[in-house]
């Protein structure tokens, strides 16, 4: 979320910066033919709809009908009052970018309203178009922002669409995954429970006692399939012929070594006692997998990795972290920490990655509660 902010405030200002740029050359050009004058009602209307423009995020339907409708009015002003053409090269910009934001974010109804308002008030350009005064000139400026902002926005959807399909797609296969080691965690337990029901009814008459301890094996096993059974709920069930993932603290220490003989070093903690449920086992093993992979893509400078596994009373505590202070802060985002937050929180814990606080480095950090509360 903080890249995000940053790339957007990034993208803002300059953005800002090309729009006060634009008014300023455009000021100049009015300035030493028509006199300044008759640009101020021009001038107005591109920094009202450039400071729309700029947010445009807050209300998309609100910032473009308003950007239009000021836009508008300067072209009827222009063609009123015997003013310069416009929309001028500035409110022509500003205004593709309103028509872009709505193509990209709103529905296809209100998009396709917005973007039919935006070529109108382009094409208002063309009436009041002078040949003598570079009228020919503005009117190709609107087409050619206008059709910018609308092929802009149907990019970005596009990909925006692809993005959220592939992330659902990610998501459903952690569910899947996750639906299959649990029930491989209860069948085990029911298996036993079964077998040990037939052998209190073998042995019951004749020896009492050894039946209470089948019974209490039962009752013992059929706490923890319920336990595991809460984690299912919810999830999508599959029996496709996927192996089943229970790894445990000697798979980890394994993943660790081979990271290590291929990538930076590794410093391993881990907690003396893990008698964790299979399932949270193995999504300790799924996330120090995912985290090595990430430093093995994108940090493969970093000179030390420290993989931290700490036993809480309730919880597991995982996290991965490295010293490579020169990635690029949005370099490790991706799909793999869609799947891993997904199977996190289907099983009642968080996860966060991003970069370490003194920005020595990168982070990640999940809590996954350990199914004995």
């Amino acid at each position: 979320m903080a890249t995000e902010r940053l790339t957007r405030v990034a993208a803002t200002a300059g953005l800002a910066v090309v729009l006060l740029a634009a008014i300023g050359v455009q000021a100049v050009a009015i300035a030493a033919s028509w006199g300044l004058r008759y640009w101020l009602a021009g001038g107005t209307a591109a920094v009202v709809v450039g400071a729309l423009a700029l947010v445009r995020h807050r209300q998309r339907v609100v910032t473009a009908v308003a950007g239009l409708v000021v836009a508008g009015s300067a072209v009827a002003a222009a063609r009123l009052f015997d003013l310069p053409t416009e929309p001028g090269p500035a409110l022509a910009m500003a205004s593709a970018v309103l028509v872009g934001s709505a193509v990209r974010a709103l529905p296809p109804p209100p998009a396709g309203l917005i973007a039919a308002g935006g070529l109108v008030v382009a094409a208002g350009a063309w009436p009041a178009a002078r040949p003598g005064a570079g009228g020919s000139g503005v009117v190709a400026l609107n087409a050619l922002c206008w059709l910018g902002g609308v092929a802009a926005g149907l990019t970005l959807r596009l990909l925006d669409e692809r993005a959220k399909i592939t992330a659902e797609r990610v998501r459903r296969d952690e569910r899947l995954e996750l639906a299959r080691e649990l029930h491989d965690v209860v069948a085990h337990h029911v298996t036993g429970m079964v077998v040990q029901a037939q052998a209190a009814h073998l042995v019951g008459r004749r020896d009492p006692a050894r039946a209470t301890e089948s019974l209490a094996g039962i009752e013992a096993a059929g706490g923890e399939a319920m336990r595991a059974m809460r984690r299912l709920v919810g999830l999508l069930r599959d029996t496709a012929d996927a192996p089943p993932a229970s790894a445990g603290t000697e798979q980890i220490e394994e993943l660790v070594e081979r990271f290590r003989r291929q990538g930076p070093p590794v410093r391993l903690r881990l907690p003396e006692q893990t008698a964790w449920p299979p399932e949270v086992t193995s999504t300790v093993h799924r996330i120090v997998r995912e985290a090595l992979t990430n430093v093995a893509r994108h940090a493969p400078h970093a000179a030390q990795v420290t993989v931290d596994v700490a036993r809480e009373p309730d919880a597991v505590v995982v996290e991965v972290t490295d010293d490579a202070s020169g990635a690029p802060a949005g370099s490790r985002d991706g799909y793999g920490l869609i799947g891993l937050r997904e199977r996190v929180e289907a099983l009642g814990g968080t996860l966060r990655a991003g970069p370490r606080p003194d920005n020595s480095g990168w982070s990640v950090r999940a809590v996954v509660p350990n199914g004995r509360a």
